[in-house]
């Protein structure tokens, strides 16, 4: 049985992950945070406001909740977590306020706490917007579990903040304070990315935390090679959609369809938005959702859904939200309408795909990839 209750100094917390599953094996922490929030009650801060960035389901947001921190997060899932979180130990939703990614803080914390993300890229952007933010004397604690920690975050770290201090390690885990030098020259925020889709007139717009920076990734480019769209398809979901350029390619061939934009981050839905100005200025024809999967869509509303499904929420690897996808374009699916999907050939999105489709083919491999469009015909 999953472990749920966090013992910190600051008390005992009741803590799920975020969208709650049954069999759910992961905890909803990890010794990164129990490191940090032994690490504040041996050393606790000076008064001052608190930034949490990267905070996955608000357990130190929770834990430290007297602070009132400010939880600074790509991650809508993450946010949501926290909410479900601070009601199951009954306190507030005022004791902690929320900010996006894609918004930048306003005031000089006192103390910074970032967890370190999968994407250093995400990393990077967030360092840059809050070096200008801090005085002589904030101070900054990056922790993360060992093997996230890599030379690059420190030399990151000490390139746009200022000296680090390493901790020891403690259950596989690592804590860096940073000493703020604000004698270092300003850092220039590469992001977002813009780059160029080669054999077509867009220029694709790339926000830190989405995933493919700098090109074409391979998986969608196999998809791109083979995708094939019919007249009547009115209602398109980039599932997942990253920067959107799945449903930025649909909607520029057929003109007539509503394309609807899927995922958790905000940094990706922004990109996807910002992609699709180039065909619709207007964005009349595009819809843009943050959320869980297809889960606030009604039954049979959708002619096509296409999918390059994440095999990761954040450092967890395995399947999970990937199946949820599966599970939801069943649901959310018309009368022969289609779910086209690409994966690494080791996942066996196959064998899965079959618990809700009756009608499998596979479109196309190689190597790496498989392509399947499955169909219900209900």
């Amino acid at each position: 049985m999953t472990e749920k209750l966090l013992s910190a100094p600051s008390g005992e917390w009741i803590l799920s992950r975020f969208p709650q599953r049954q069999k759910e094996l992961l905890r909803a922490w990890d010794a990164a945070d129990e490191y940090v929030l032994q690490h504040l009650y041996e050393r606790p801060p000076a008064p001052g406001r608190l930034l949490i960035a990267n905070d996955s389901f608000g357990a130190l947001c929770v834990a430290l909740n007297q602070l009132a921190p400010v939880n600074w997060s790509d991650s809508w899932l993450g946010h949501e977590g926290l909410r479900a979180n601070l009601a199951t130990n009954q306190l507030s939703k005022a004791q902690v306020m929320s900010l996006p990614s894609t918004t930048t803080p306003d005031f000089c914390p006192q103390l910074t706490i970032i967890k370190v993300p999968k994407t250093l890229a995400l990393l990077e952007d967030q360092l840059c917007r809050l070096k200008p933010l801090l005085a002589a004397d904030s101070r900054v604690i990056l922790a993360g579990m060992a093997k996230a920690m890599t030379s690059a975050v420190w030399q990151m770290l000490e390139r746009i903040i200022g000296p680090t201090q390493t901790g020891p390690a403690r259950k596989k885990a690592q804590l860096i304070e940073v000493t703020v030098d604000n004698n270092l020259p300003r850092a220039d925020n590469p992001y977002p990315t813009r780059w160029p889709h080669v054999g077509t007139p867009f220029n694709i717009s790339n926000h830190a935390n989405v995933f493919s920076r700098q090109k074409l990734d391979i998986g969608t480019r196999f998809m791109l090679e083979h995708l094939t769209l019919k007249p009547h398809q009115q209602d398109i979901i980039d599932l997942g959609c990253g920067n959107g350029i799945l449903g930025l390619t649909a909607g520029a061939s057929n003109t007539e369809a509503n394309v609807h934009f899927i995922d958790e981050s905000y940094m990706a839905i922004e990109s996807a938005r910002d992609n699709f100005t180039q065909i619709n200025q207007s964005l009349e024809r595009g819809r843009f959702y943050l959320g869980d999967g297809l889960s606030g869509f009604a039954d049979n509303s959708a002619d096509l859904i296409l999918c390059n499904p994440p095999f990761h929420q954040s450092h967890a690897v395995g399947d999970t939200v990937a199946l949820a996808m599966f599970q939801d374009a069943a649901r959310v699916l018309r009368k022969d309408g289609e779910l086209w999907v690409v994966g690494n050939r080791h996942l066996g999105y196959h064998i899965k795909l079959k618990r809700w489709f009756s009608d499998l083919e596979l479109l196309a491999s190689n190597s790496k990839f498989v392509l399947f469009r499955a169909r219900q015909n209900r």
